[in-house]
Formats: C-alpha cells, sequence, structure tokens
C-alpha cells in the first residue's frame, strides 16, 4: 500500500524471487465523505483475495494496513517510513492534533507537484519532477485532506505482535529519533520505497519469510 497521495507505481523497483512471492498492488480510492480510517480499511480489505497475506504499507499506507490487519488475518504486517505508535508522531503533528492547525495548510494547491511532494514525502523537489508526477497522482482536495487528519489524529498505543518495522535514519517526516524498535536503513530517507529499492529487494525475501521478527 502505497503512501498518501501515491499510487502503486513507487513499488516498481521492487522484484522479488516470483517463485516464491506473489506482489499484489494496492491503490487509494477517494473516500466517501465522513467515512472513517475504520471503515476506509474494512473496504480496502475486500480488495484482498488470499488468506493470511503479508501486508506492507509505505508511510500513510503503512498506518492503513496495521488498521486492516485488524479485520482480517494476516501473516505478517511490514511497514516503511511509517509509525507503528501513535507516541512516535513527530512533534509538529502532536501539536496539530491540539491546535487543529492542519486545516490550515493550502491543500486546495494540490496540483502543486512541487507542494503536494513536501506534503507526501517531506522534500523539496528541485530535479525529477516528472517522476513525482507520477508518483503523486492522487490529487484529490478531499482526499488529501482526510489523510492528513487521520495522520495527525491516528490513535495506536499497542503495535500488533506481527509486525515488522522498517525506517530510515534520515526520514525527515517521521524522524527516527521517535521511533524504536525498528530494523534501519542506513542513509534512508522518506522515499527510500523508490530510491533504495535494492535494499528492499535485498532483504525482504528474508523478513517476509522469518517466523519470528528479530525486533
Amino acid at each position: 500500500m502505497p503512501g498518501m497521495a501515491a499510487n502503486s507505481t513507487i513499488f516498481d523497483g521492487i522484484q522479488l524471487p516470483q517463485d516464491t512471492f506473489e506482489i499484489h498492488k494496492l491503490d487509494w480510492f477517494i473516500p466517501k465523505r465522513g467515512i472513517s480510517l475504520e471503515d476506509y480499511a474494512k473496504k480496502m480489505c475486500l480488495k484482498i483475495q488470499h488468506e493470511n497475506p503479508v501486508l506492507l504499507g509505505v508511510s500513510f499506507g503503512g498506518l492503513l494496513v496495521q488498521e486492516m490487519a485488524k479485520h482480517i488475518k494476516t501473516k505478517k504486517i511490514i511497514v516503511v517510513s511509517c509509525v507503528k505508535h501513535e507516541n512516535e508522531l513527530p512533534k509538529k503533528m502532536l501539536f496539530a492534533k491540539y491546535t487543529k492547525a492542519h486545516k490550515l495548510l493550502p491543500t486546495g494547491l494540490v496540483n502543486n507537484v512541487e507542494l503536494l511532494a513536501k506534503y507526501a514525502f517531506g522534500e523539496k523537489v528541485t530535479k525529477r519532477l516528472h517522476l513525482y508526477e507520477k508518483y503523486l497522482s492522487v490529487r484529490d482536495k478531499y482526499y488529501i485532506d482526510w489523510s492528513i487528519d487521520n495522520i495527525v489524529n491516528w490513535k495506536q498505543t499497542h503495535p500488533p505482535e506481527n509486525l515488522v518495522h522498517i525506517h530510515g535514519e534520515k526520514d525527515t517526516v517521521f524522524p527516527i529519533s521517535n521511533i524504536k524498535n525498528c530494523k534501519t536503513v542506513k542513509n534512508g530517507t522518506h522515499t527510500m520505497i523508490i530510491h533504495r529499492a535494492k535494499w528492499f529487494n535485498e532483504h525482504l525475501p528474508a523478513i517476509i519469510l522469518e517466523e519470528r521478527s528479530s525486533i
């Protein structure tokens, strides 16, 4: 499951052995007005056709797969560039939760890819703009507002036991200083699922097949 505003092309660099793994990519759909994250997760679960799957989600997609796992049985949950506990959210998001400051963000400018990349990826886009236009295709204003509000107000105090957390050292959206019990990717950023696909191709098979997490 890709991150906020992103589509499943962010996983194009992920190539796992086809004799062992079958990859199915999920994409965001525009939420109906007033839908809760829980109900959205239930609807997304309907798109899963296999029993006991491994769910992998990036950033906001990582929050979503954790919510989905509350409604279906999963073999493992893997979250990337994400949080697994509400206390891992950065202070600026906790501040927004209580002040509603996130309601003031100019999300009406979602067709400005540079601004959208700042929201979704936590970084300024100075080059490869055509790639970000490809990756960040979910530009509905209500969806962006809904996503930001659900990230800021996410509530979870007990992560799933079968969860593996992969996090980059240089993540600017969810700083690693707030993160506990994760597999750390050296020099990894919030967009490492794209830019560090080689790391994931080398390590994901073993992570998926581990019977018990080592963290």
